[in-house]
Order: C-alpha cells, then sequence, then structure tokens
C-alpha cells in the first residue's frame, strides 16, 4: 500500500507539472492580436462594438426594446420586455390586480402564443401537476447519488439520466417535444429542491427532507413547501417568488443560454440534451450565476464600510470595486449594467416594489436601503471612472439575490431558481427553432494560423 502511494504521488506530481505547461503552451498558440478582429471584421462576442447582438434569427416569443429608431440614429430609451407581444410590466400588473399566481399563464402564454381563458389555464396547470412527479426510485438512485455542492451539475446529470426513462427520448415531432418540455418545465423544481436535500444531507450532515409537491399549489409555493422543513411560507413570499420566476422566464433568443437551446436544437438533438447544454450555460457567472456575486459583494461593503448610511463612505468602496482594490478585484460592481439594456432594465424596476414589500416582512428595511443607495451611486460612479458607451442601470440579478436571501434560499439554489423559470423560454425557442429552421446553426470563424512544412520527430 505504501509503495502504491509513493508511485501515485509521484505521477501525481509529474501530471500536475505536465498540465501546468501544456496549458502555457496551448495558450501561447491561441493568443491572438486584438487588432485583428477590426481588421477582417469580426464581431467579437457576436456583439458590434455598441454591443448590439449579430442578428442570427428571427423570433416571435419576446421582444427587448432598450432603444428607439430616430432619424438621428439608434437613441436610449426606458427598457421594456415583450412576452408574445405583451409588455411584462402589464402582465405584472395583471396578475397582482388579480391576486392569483401568474407563473403557470405566463407559460401558457410562451408555449403557446396567447394568453390562456380560465378553462385553457385550469387545463394547462392540470397537466403540470400530472408531470410534477419522478420516476420510481428516481430520487434515491439518482438524486441521492453522488451529491454536488453545485445543483446545475446535479440538474444537469439528473435530465439526461431522465432520457433513459423516456420510451421517445429521441421523438422530435412537435407533439412529443411539447410533452417533454411541459414534464420537465414541471419536474425541474423537484430535481433541483432535491438535489441541494442530498447535498446538504450527505455533504454537510444535516437533516434530510424530502417533501412532495401539492398538487392543489402553484409552482411557486411547492417550491417552498418543498424547500422548507416545517413546509410553511407566507402569501406575500410566494407571491415574490412568483413574479421572480416570471421576470426571469424569458428574455430573447440571443441570450447564451437560450442561444445555447437553438444551437444544439438546430442539429437535430433530443431535448433533454437541449436542456442539458442550456443548463451548462446558464451556470456561468457571466450568465445565471450573476446574482451571487451580487450577494457576496453587497456582504463585503458590510464588512468595509462601518457607517452603511454614509453615502461618501459607500461611493469610495464602489469606487475600489472599479479599481480592483476591494471584494474580488475584478473591476465590476455586480447587478449594474446589462448587454442590451441601457437607461433601465423593466424587471429590475417591477421587482423592487416587491423586494420593498418582502423587506418590510422581514424587517429587513436597512438592507433594502442599502441596495437603493448602492443603486442610486453605482451608474453615476462607473460614468466618473469608465468611457461607457451607453447608460447604465441596475438589472435584475441586483435584487433577485436580495430576494432569495431574504426566501432563506441557500445560495447553492440561486442559479437553479433561474433555471426553473428560464426553462420555459428555452421550450418556446426551442420549439420555434423546430418549426422554422431547416439548417444547422454553423457561423463561421476566420482562420489566422501560419501553415508550415513537416517536420520528422527526430528533426524537431
Amino acid at each position: 500500500m505504501e509503495e502504491t502511494k509513493e508511485i501515485f504521488d509521484m505521477y501525481s506530481d509529474a501530471i500536475e507539472e505536465y498540465v501546468e505547461a501544456g496549458a502555457k503552451m496551448n495558450a501561447a498558440s491561441c493568443n491572438q492580436d486584438p487588432e485583428l478582429y477590426d481588421k477582417y471584421n469580426v464581431k467579437r462576442g457576436l456583439r458590434d462594438k455598441n454591443g448590439i447582438g449579430v442578428l442570427a434569427g428571427l423570433s416571435t416569443i419576446s421582444n427587448i426594446k432598450a432603444y428607439e429608431d430616430t432619424p438621428e440614429g439608434k437613441i436610449p430609451c426606458e427598457g421594456r420586455l415583450i412576452y408574445r407581444g405583451y409588455d411584462i410590466m402589464d402582465l405584472v400588473k395583471g396578475i397582482s390586480q388579480e391576486k392569483r399566481f401568474g407563473f403557470e399563464g405566463v407559460a401558457y402564454l410562451l408555449l403557446f402564443g396567447k394568453l390562456p381563458d380560465r378553462k385553457e389555464l385550469e387545463n394547462f396547470a392540470d397537466i403540470l401537476c400530472y408531470f410534477r412527479s419522478l420516476p420510481t426510485n428516481f430520487v434515491r438512485d439518482v438524486v441521492m447519488k453522488a451529491p454536488s455542492k453545485d445543483i446545475m451539475n446535479t440538474l444537469t446529470r439528473s435530465i439526461l439520466t431522465l432520457a433513459s426513462y423516456d420510451e421517445k427520448a429521441s421523438d422530435i415531432s412537435l407533439p412529443n417535444v411539447l410533452r417533454q418540455c411541459m414534464m420537465l418545465i414541471s419536474e425541474l423544481p423537484m430535481l433541483a429542491v432535491y438535489g441541494y436535500h442530498a447535498y446538504n444531507h450527505y455533504e454537510r450532515d444535516d437533516s434530510l427532507y424530502i417533501h412532495r409537491p401539492d398538487k392543489n399549489l402553484s409552482t411557486s409555493e411547492n417550491i417552498l413547501r418543498m424547500l422548507r422543513p416545517d413546509m410553511k411560507y407566507s402569501e406575500l413570499e410566494a407571491h415574490v417568488l412568483d413574479i421572480a420566476l416570471i421576470l426571469h422566464m424569458e428574455h430573447g433568443g440571443g441570450n447564451n443560454s437560450t442561444f445555447t437551446t437553438r444551437v444544439v436544437t438546430s442539429s437535430g438533438s433530443d431535448t433533454y440534451a437541449v436542456i442539458a447544454a442550456a443548463l451548462s450555460s446558464l451556470k456561468g457567472p457571466k450568465h445565471g450565476g450573476a446574482n451571487i456575486k451580487v450577494v457576496e459583494m453587497m456582504n463585503d461593503l458590510k464588512r468595509s464600510v462601518s457607517d452603511l448610511t454614509d453615502e461618501e463612505a459607500v461611493e469610495v468602496y464602489l469606487r475600489k470595486l472599479l479599481h480592483k482594490e476591494a471584494f474580488d478585484k475584478k473591476g465590476l460592481i455586480y447587478g449594474m449594467g446589462h448587454a442590451v439594456y441601457s437607461i433601465s432594465d423593466p424587471r429590475a424596476k417591477i421587482f423592487k416594489g416587491f423586494v420593498r414589500r418582502l423587506a418590510e416582512e422581514k424587517g429587513r428595511q436597512e438592507d433594502f436601503a442599502i441596495y437603493s443607495m448602492v443603486e442610486t451611486l453605482a451608474p453615476k460612479v462607473i460614468a466618473k471612472e469608465r468611457r461607457i458607451y451607453k447608460g447604465v442601470s441596475a438589472n435584475v440579478d441586483f435584487y433577485s439575490g436580495f430576494v432569495y436571501s431574504m426566501l432563506d434560499i441557500p445560495l447553492e439554489l440561486y442559479t437553479p431558481i433561474f433555471a426553473m423559470a428560464r426553462i420555459v423560454g428555452w421550450s418556446a425557442h426551442r420549439m420555434e427553432e423546430l418549426v422554422n429552421a431547416d439548417k444547422i446553426i454553423r457561423p463561421a470563424y476566420k482562420s489566422i494560423i501560419t501553415e508550415k512544412e513537416y517536420c520528422p520527430l527526430d528533426e524537431r
């Protein structure tokens, strides 16, 4: 045994040295002169210098408005988000006035292109309820095995494994794809919450809770019911989570995870592989993981600033962030700015009112005041310290992490909550891609390699 360990350690050190040296060689061979992008008119990140995405397709699912077209050109305007022709503000206002949960109705709208009447909504909700179950022993045999702190990886593994239980997994006919999508929309909250409980039990040595969803409850209510040991929650908590799901449900075909959905769909792949790919895209800190960075940044602010009512002290901290002198030293104020919006993110504007109400219920008014202060100060600080081509405002991630903390949702579930919502948009885009596109998505890359003569091995 001792000899085996010595051999292992020897090879382990050698492998570590090898991969470090190899990584440096790879980086050197891949390094490119940034000026070549301008020379060959290549749009980095598929975006032009103003941050506007390259057109890659057509869609009737949603629209994001951040500019007005005028004779003088594009002028930034208040941001708008439109689902199937309906302004998100009007949808949330209607749902709030009617004092009901809206996730199911908005999901129907995105999937079928129209607002449901009462009977259509009831039937749709009943079908989602029917799908809100997992195969026999799936939780024991899959979710509980090899639990991970990274619940997004757990979700991806679980989704791919579910394909083994579907006799029509590879059938990409529209009725079958719709069935699969509705099933995964219903199952994703269970997979995420159960995955967290498995991690919390096996890795943190905490108690294990596996609560079944209640067929009489909405999606947001069931998430809180399954997550909490006592299954209890307030009506406001469930409604705020419901609004969060609606606001995160869809955001155009160009965002990274939705574009991934369309790319993989265009290859003819099955629904399980497509959603797994989208999940892998969403988990990145530049996409779905951004709200975690906001919470961590705000916690660091609280530790670094003694008087949180002192605007000058908070402004100094924000400048330190931009100068890579505070928090993670990345030079970013997380939750500020967006790839599309400039003057405002409508989702953040909608969310703020609900956040205030929840903060009052939870006794977190001081925290809310700090968030509001940073929301006001950060754009001014960024404008002074950075050369920017458009306005900067708070995005939806700025407040969503704060909401999840007030709902006692663990950090490990922040991005999975995003996924529970965005899977509806992914499903709508998958079906639209299947209906309209007959070509695999295949953009081009300009090669800038230099051709070389082959050299025999002994002469290298």
